[in-house]
């Protein structure tokens, strides 16, 4: 009760704080790129740049090893697909909220966290820092970095301008631990599908949030097909009559694609009770599974076999996981070795994909194909036939 009173206060007390942020929107015409100066990215392990890693300390050495050349936050062998958005707007990579060694937020701020739910976690050793945190996060974000702007100097080059708060681009790509933690906990698929509406509730009152705040350009993506990650069926697999073409466990991409059916309906109501945000919804679902289904077309010879791992059919062990060491006769011996070439490999570590993969999704997510509507990323500012979707 006391931290819902809280939560509320902070956001009323700082939703009537910044009412001195310009309300200007980008005026462009219909056919012209937005410029979108900043990004802000809500999220899990799937787009975390460095929080767990801030968090944590610690990461396997081999993460990050084909373009940081080491462990950098990222839970990959190199770049995320929100990199790659980054990369594509002209921006530099996002910065994680919690770090605080070397990070610059001029350009937006990261507030993924690896193993983040929308909703708070009912299972021990899970990640407290829920959705509805990384929100109060950004809320303190913004009152800090602009009271650290006023400093100069240094603190007014890395810190965000005010106005790019409400011009930048806000991404959210979180669900997929909501999903598992059912799993994980002994639940049915129809125990895990029963919370899913709650958990859609919650995350798109984020975005109301953010919206009253003074965001206006949205980039959602659903979740993925969580049946073709080894850590998922691996530690709890099904009969092989419930295993699809593609290896990948049916019931539990059913899941997936349940929540992802509730998310696109919510975010049409949403468009309507938001008339003046552009609300992009992006169908990572289809893209990763083709990944599983037919990525030897596009170049992948691994599809489900994961990189970074030790044992078993798919290289992939709970206890011996990318990185992990035992000790042999006194002395640590790597077990959790990398692959030859990543490049050629879809999963990274059992949960994970490869940079890639990672490429290969942002590829197809950044010409608009998979997106509702299917604006391109950089004309993602503006709304054109949204009632007819």
């Amino acid at each position: 009760m006391g931290w819902c009173f809280f939560s509320t206060f902070i956001t009323i007390l700082v939703f009537f704080s910044v009412n001195s942020i310009p309300g200007s929107v980008l005026g462009s015409k219909a056919d012209q790129e937005c410029k979108f100066p900043a990004i802000f990215n809500f999220g899990d392990s799937n787009s975390d740049t460095g929080g767990l890693y801030a968090f944590w300390g610690e990461m396997p050495a081999q993460d990050g090893m084909s373009f940081f050349g080491g462990p950098v936050g990222r839970y990959s062998d190199g770049r995320l697909v929100i990199d790659f958005i980054a990369e594509s707007l002209g921006l530099p990579y996002l910065s994680s909220y919690l770090d605080s060694l070397g990070s610059d937020f001029s350009h937006g701020a990261n507030f993924a966290f690896g193993g983040s739910s929308v909703r708070f976690p009912n299972t021990i050793g899970s990640i407290p820092l829920t959705l509805d945190v990384q929100w109060i996060q950004f809320l303190k974000f913004y009152n800090t970095s602009q009271l650290l702007r006023k400093r100069g100097g240094i603190y007014r080059k890395l810190m965000p301008k005010p106005e790019y708060f409400t011009r930048a681009l806000y991404t959210i790509d979180i669900g997929q631990n909501d999903l598992t933690a059912g799993y994980f906990t002994n639940k049915t698929t129809d125990e895990v599908k029963a919370y899913v509406p709650d958990v859609i509730n919650r995350l798109l009152n984020v975005v109301r949030n953010i919206y009253s705040f003074g965001g206006r350009y949205f980039w959602i993506h659903n979740t993925g097909p969580v049946g073709c990650l080894p850590y998922v069926f691996v530690r709890r697999p099904v009969p092989a009559s419930l295993i699809d073409e593609a290896g990948c466990a049916t019931p539990y991409n059913e899941v997936s694609q349940f929540f992802n059916s509730i998310l696109k309906e919510a975010v049409v109501q949403l468009r309507k009770d938001l008339p003046s945000a552009a609300i992009t919804y992006v169908d990572i679902y289809s893209i990763k599974y083709s990944l599983f289904h037919e990525g030897r077309k596009h170049g992948f010879k691994e599809l489900i076999r994961v990189c970074c791992g030790h044992g078993g059919q798919y290289n992939f062990n709970v206890s011996l996981g990318c990185g992990v060491s035992i000790m042999v006769d006194g002395k640590p011996v790597l077990m959790g070795k990398p692959c030859e070439d990543p490049s050629t490999y879809v999963v990274w570590d059992g949960v994970h994909f490869t940079q890639a993969a990672n490429k290969f999704v942002f590829d197809k997510i950044g010409g608009g194909t998979f997106s509702d509507p299917p604006f391109l990323l950089k004309m993602a500012c503006h709304k054109k036939n949204l009632q007819a979707h």
